[in-house]
């Protein structure tokens, strides 16, 4: 059930490999030790148009949803695998970001076609 979401500037398409960025992703979530890896999505958005301070400038935002329940020093941990990883693949990128969010356990539906 966890999600990551990676949104980035499409500038970043030329020089990364994204692929390796989103294994970089869901290797965090295996490695922080509270996330069950079938349960982890992965998802890629690119952002045309933002301002930053400098022409130039790069970013990387991934926001982390999940189920209520883990604790803030769990959530410190995620973030913290997550960053590493990614300024390992990306030590170009401007600026970094992480947000780790609560997902209400009651208002939260999904469906799943059967296997």
């Amino acid at each position: 059930m966890p999600h990551f979401v990676f949104e980035y500037a499409r500038e970043i398409e030329q020089r990364a490999d994204l692929n390796a960025v989103m294994e970089g992703l869901y290797e965090a979530g295996c490695e922080c030790g509270f996330m069950q890896p079938e349960d982890i999505k992965v998802r890629a958005i690119a952002v045309d148009h933002f301002r930053l301070r400098k022409t130039g400038e790069t970013f990387v935002h991934v926001t982390i949803s999940m189920l209520e329940g883990r604790t803030d020093q769990q959530k410190e941990k995620l973030s913290i695998i997550a960053r590493e990883k990614l300024s390992k693949l990306l030590p170009w990128v401007t600026s970094l970001s992480f947000d780790v969010r609560d997902m209400n356990d009651v208002a939260y539906k999904k469906r799943l076609l059967p296997e």
